[in-house]
């Protein structure tokens, strides 16, 4: 058995805007592993700034996996605790290796072609027009849940803009969550999470910045609208620490993104604690390429939600890697009859 890996850099078709910043590009890393010619390939993504594993020695840990691949997978999960993208890639290529097909993870009606998954569709920040346009082509795909992030433009335009769709679409018609990437301050969030309330929003995404435990229990106690806590799950590895951040937020919703939490195991863990403390969740991609969102697509069909989950990333590159993995009429579907085409590492189906 041996691995390799290898760096692709995603281009955004547009520049897309969050409250941490405008992205251009995506870095990926793709982990190919070779064993009785037979080959499985995972994708390791950080997100600049937000990935606990963006660290000057992160090629370097790639290397060594790659260099230790035959410690096996669960050996290497526990080796790579602070790597949780590396943990994620891994899962993925010794899955894929162990599959009949490499990009068949979790075989399924979904795999089949046979039922899809509701997803929200996502509006990203910028002019109050740019806004405004995104959110009519989402209505007009036939999404029925939208997500908005905010925090980057001014506050009553973003709100004027929650006016627009709900002046067009009730709660029943049109879900609507919100993401505020943690940009509101301590001092101002409450008053603007009442403001947002009067949209009949779903929930709101991590209204302040992470690392307030008790600032935010206090915000999901006295809250008017469902909070969802995001970045706040990132770089706790312990599951006792796990259920601890939990008890002490006592959050309505969590967010899971398995690049940025540990992979399936990573999540798996986070899923357990929140059913048993009765809080809801729902999965989302990191701006993965086809390869990560088709597992993460895979792995979530698997776990029967019926909550639109946030998987609709596919289409925001000019270079993806073409894939089945499909937006249509508000769900992500897989078309068993479409090729993969991953030329450059000699990966095809």
């Amino acid at each position: 058995m041996e691995a390799t890996y290898h760096k692709h850099i995603l281009e955004f078709k547009r520049p897309s805007g969050t409250s941490r910043g405008i992205l251009r590009i995506k870095e990926t890393w793709f982990i190919v592993i070779t064993s009785n010619n037979k080959k499985g390939i995972g994708e390791c993504g950080i997100l600049r700034t937000l990935s606990i594993d963006d660290r000057p020695d992160y090629e370097e840990k790639l290397k060594w996996t790659c260099e230790n691949i035959h410690l096996g997978v669960e050996l290497l999960w526990n080796e790579l605790k602070e790597f949780p993208s590396i943990q994620f890639g891994v899962e993925m290529a010794f899955k894929s290796l162990e599959s009949d097909a490499p990009f068949l993870l979790f075989p399924s009606k979904f795999t089949e072609g046979n039922d899809s998954i509701p997803i929200n569709g996502l509006i990203w920040m910028g002019e109050k027009e740019f806004m405004k346009n995104q959110i009519i082509d989402k209505l007009d795909q036939g999404f029925d849940c939208i997500k908005m992030k905010i925090g980057a433009i001014d506050f009553k335009a973003e709100l004027a803009l929650l006016a627009y769709i709900r002046s067009q679409f009730s709660k029943e018609i049109i879900e609507l969550r919100v993401d505020a990437n943690g940009a509101f301050s301590t001092d101002e969030a409450l008053e603007k999470l009442k403001q947002l309330s009067y949209y009949d929003l779903h929930s709101i995404e991590q209204p302040i910045k992470q690392g307030q435990s008790l600032v935010m229990r206090e915000l999901c106690n006295k809250t008017p609208l469902p909070i969802a806590l995001d970045e706040e799950l990132i770089g706790i590895f312990d599951v006792t620490e796990k259920k601890k951040i939990l008890l002490t937020i006592q959050p309505q919703y969590i967010i899971l993104k398995p690049s940025l939490i540990g992979g399936f195991k990573g999540t798996q863990e986070w899923i357990d604690i929140a059913e048993e403390l009765n809080i809801g969740w729902w999965i989302t991609s990191a701006l993965e390429s086809n390869i990560g969102l088709n597992a993460i697509a895979q792995y979530t069909y698997m776990l029967q939600s019926n909550m639109p989950q946030g998987l609709g990333t596919g289409s925001l590159y000019t270079n993806n890697i073409e894939a089945p993995v499909v937006v249509e009429n508000g769900t992500l579907s897989y078309k068993p009859n479409q090729k993969w085409v991953v030329p450059y590492l000699d990966v095809t189906n």
